[in-house]
């Protein structure tokens, strides 16, 4: 099978069991992480047994609510704060450890990340108003980062997850990098997931007939051969076992959104990376560039309309 075919996958070709996608062990070639997403209207629960897994769970949009039973035994229950779209600032988010199974219920659509894990560790939940927003990057490299999941923020055992936003016409995962090979302190050897979502860009008004979309790209290191070059839209997931990967590129009058998970063998749960030598200096270039002013992309009002 074909590098592109094997790690590039379209809204509904992993659909499975209710859901609209599946990433999991399942597929060959994938061990560490996974993720799950699917929609919660029309009074629609989806389920998940306990497992030798740990999880965080994202609303994409609308609310959530999480009924849960932990290793344990113990019950309980929360309700996560959604958002109208991806594009309207971080939500509410909620980890579960080891064995703790879950029904979700809500109004929208929701993604759960994931990966193995051996540690029972409590549940958390972490409240939109207490999520690190990020401004990485500068000029047209200038993305939102939200750093619910990352060693910083979240207390877990292999699980590292965040979401990112490229307004129109910017690039993010840029430089290219790859985090496939462990070398500590310089670099973590890390499976990742790409989620994406893409819409009509803020302030802009578009025809019925619009098809907002970006780009993305990955490409061969010496730990394996990969090759996507792909139009993303809603739905779509690339997934990264090794390799160069970046950029992904918002194309004008689109916004672009994916949601990030990643966890690997290393006992350290750590994010480090190494860019292509060929187009690392890029970095330094953002130190004389001012930050897009855009972003922050926060809740639009409700008046307004992308």
């Amino acid at each position: 099978m074909a590098p592109q075919q094997n790690w590039f996958h379209p809204r509904g070709a992993l659909a499975r069991d209710g859901w609209e996608s599946v990433v999991d062990d399942s597929l060959e070639g994938w061990q560490h992480t996974g993720i799950r997403v699917g929609a919660l209207t029309g009074g629609r629960s989806l389920a998940l047994e306990g497992g030798n897994v740990e999880r965080m769970i994202v609303p994409l949009s609308g609310d959530v609510h999480v009924a849960y039973v932990t290793s344990e035994g113990s019950h309980g229950s929360l309700d996560l704060a959604g958002r109208a779209s991806v594009f309207d600032g971080p939500p509410d988010v909620a980890y579960t450890g080891v064995g703790t199974s879950v029904a979700l219920t809500g109004t929208g659509r929701v993604a759960v990340a994931e990966a193995p894990a051996t540690e029972a560790l409590d549940v958390q939940v972490l409240r939109k108003t207490d999520i690190p927003v990020e401004i990485r990057g500068a000029g047209r490299s200038t993305r939102q980062v939200h750093n619910y999941g990352t060693p910083a923020g979240l207390h877990a055992q292999k699980l590292i997850v965040c979401e990112v936003i490229t307004p129109a016409e910017n690039w993010s995962s840029y430089p290219a990098h790859k985090h496939d090979e462990s070398v500590p302190g310089h670099e973590s050897k890390l499976e990742e997931i790409y989620y994406f979502e893409s819409a009509v860009s803020r302030s802009v008004t578009a025809p019925a007939e619009a098809d907002p979309f970006g780009m993305f790209a990955t490409y061969s290191s010496p730990a394996g051969q990969i090759d996507i070059n792909a139009l993303v839209r809603t739905g779509d997931i690339a997934l990264v076992p090794y390799g160069y990967h970046g950029p992904a590129v918002a194309a004008p009058g689109y916004d672009l959104y994916y949601l990030n998970v990643m966890a690997g063998p290393d006992p350290e749960r750590v994010w480090n990376i190494s860019d292509d030598p060929a187009h690392g200096w890029v970095r330094a270039e953002w130190e004389s560039q001012d930050p897009d002013p855009r972003l922050p992309y926060t809740e639009t009002p409700k008046e307004a309309s992308r």
